[in-house]
């Protein structure tokens, strides 16, 4: 029996809402996203376990929790001692490879730790060198035995690894001047339209070497895992045209602060952290025990018009993402492995553009930013033009593609296979999930327990900081009633069920060999 191929593409903070056809919205156009959620099934309360890159990429790697695999936040570093799904993958005659941004490791290490080194900061991302023998040198990498990985985001200064290697074979050999200046950040930022040519976007560059690879294994005829991971729509709200004028900023959907008629606003029942991000004045001293600012834990202000500008751009990303996508579905047909593939299609986490007043991720669990697209195709195994309601979260990807192959999947990971929902065997596997968030030791530091119909989320030395949402009644998040005396039974359940959900999540990280 020949072993299926197993295609992972995700996107970077991309809102749940941003496809044409799953989501339903008209005012994007996305026709390789919808080619495929067409193909298999859209699922509709898939879950990130972390609102933030490293914390969650690691817990695809590994399908643990961050609070397990050890990257619990932002600015951490990924162990490179632990299991990933690369490996057991790479073990079973798998080529297991990751095209596109890793995000595994910090912007800085400390030099007297070599355990903390990280080739994903300066200078090592600009050296040419290094990324040339990276191949070579470097594998496996965090269980993948082919890399192909740039730092950056749109202009930023961090450009540089394979991609910068990829620019000057096509003839860029003056991409530098392209981007910004590490010795002078933010000198030669651009805003919205990059005068980078299209051609040699980085969205461009993930979906040709991605088919690169899986032309190579097809081939060698060897089954392949693939991670083809893009950059955008991750701010800044930069892309190349003509994809930065595709869209009217008048017809793009923007979040808003919800007020009432009394002029009380929404936030007036959430924790303080959420209302201060509308007080220019507030002190966030509080909140920065590690040095290192909180990642939305600042003023929030934002002009409507400036702001459906950016979103504009930001729908132009999805959509110039979009199109590569498609070349990548388009090489699978080509090669006459689409039926032999599992295709998954999601997003590390999502994205505030005025949701709730919001305009940046952060210690925010509103679903805008929990939430993500998610699609699953196989032909012949996952029904077409499908839909599940069942909870499922990124934690469950590497058990899932596991048990898909045919490969037993270890007790130390979190996540449960989700296949018996994809191939309609079950309406769901998971009665509950959790999303966390860990970005100061202690003073910023909150888990949030989701079920079929509420949210409930508690903040770490705060009881009397929280939020309870009824998601069947209040969908968008605008009630919370922690405080709400006709809450105070439900609460107490949703206290009972998080704690047992979390006592049945703990991994077993090593077997028990003897009775003492």
């Amino acid at each position: 029996m020949k072993r299926p191929n197993v295609l992972l593409i995700t996107s970077d903070q991309q809102h749940f809402s941003t496809l044409s056809h799953a989501a339903n919205n008209p005012h994007i156009s996305t026709p390789n996203l919808d080619r495929l959620a067409k193909m298999g099934m859209n699922f509709t309360r898939a879950y990130c376990p972390n609102p933030t890159c490293t914390p969650t990429r690691a817990s695809i790697l590994t399908g643990q929790y961050p609070s397990v695999h050890g990257a619990w936040s932002l600015g951490c570093k990924t162990p490179e001692n632990i299991t990933f799904v690369g490996d057991l993958f790479r073990q079973a005659g798998y080529d297991a490879s990751l095209i596109g941004k890793a995000h595994f490791q910090p912007l800085a290490d400390l030099p007297d730790r070599p355990e903390t080194h990280s080739v994903e900061r300066q200078p090592h991302v600009r050296d040419m060198d290094l990324w040339r023998r990276f191949n070579q040198t470097h594998m496996p990498w965090y269980g993948f035995n082919h890399i192909e990985t740039s730092r950056n985001h749109a202009d930023e200064a961090h450009v540089g690894g394979h991609y910068a290697l990829w620019m000057e074979s096509k003839g860029l050999t003056n991409w530098q001047d392209y981007f910004d200046l590490p010795e002078k950040p933010y000198s030669r930022r651009q805003k919205h339209k990059w005068t980078l040519p299209e051609e040699y976007h980085y969205s461009v560059w993930t979906a040709e070497r991605t088919i690169a690879r899986i032309d190579h294994c097809v081939a060698s005829d060897t089954p392949f895992f693939c991670w083809s991971s893009f950059h955008d729509p991750h701010p800044p709200y930069l892309v190349s045209e003509p994809w930065d004028a595709m869209y009217d900023p008048a017809d793009v959907q923007i979040g808003h602060l919800h007020k009432n008629a009394d002029g009380s606003s929404e936030l007036d029942k959430m924790p303080p952290p959420h209302r201060m991000t509308q007080q220019p004045d507030a002190d966030w001293s509080g909140f920065l025990e590690s040095g290192h600012y909180s990642h939305g834990y600042h003023h929030h202000p934002h002009d409507e018009a400036a702001l459906r500008q950016n979103v504009a751009v930001y729908y132009g990303m999805v959509s110039l993402m979009d199109r590569e996508i498609g070349r990548i579905l388009d090489a699978l047909e080509r090669l006459d492995v689409l039926d032999d593939t599992l295709i998954v299609f999601t997003t590390d986490h999502g994205h505030y553009y005025g949701h709730h007043g919001l305009i940046a991720k952060g210690a925010f669990h509103y679903d805008d930013g929990i939430r993500v697209p998610f699609l699953a195709a196989w032909p012949g195994k996952i029904a077409p033009d499908s839909s599940t309601a069942a909870i499922t979260n990124l934690v469950d990807l590497a058990p899932t593609f596991l048990e898909a192959c045919g490969l037993t999947v270890p007790q130390c990971m979190q996540g449960k296979s989700q296949l018996p929902v994809w191939f309609g065997e079950k309406q769901q596997v998971n009665d509950s999930t959790f999303c966390e968030f860990h970005h100061q030791p202690q003073s910023v530091h909150l888990r949030t327990f989701i079920n079929d119909r509420y949210k409930l989320t508690l903040y770490r030395d705060h009881p009397d900081w929280g939020e309870l949402f009824d998601l069947q009644d209040d969908p968008g998040e605008i009630n919370n009633r922690f405080d709400d005396p006709a809450c105070a039974s439900v609460k107490q359940q949703l206290f009972e069920q998080m704690v047992y959900a979390d006592i049945q999540r703990e991994p077993m990280l090593t077997p028990r060999l003897a009775g003492a």
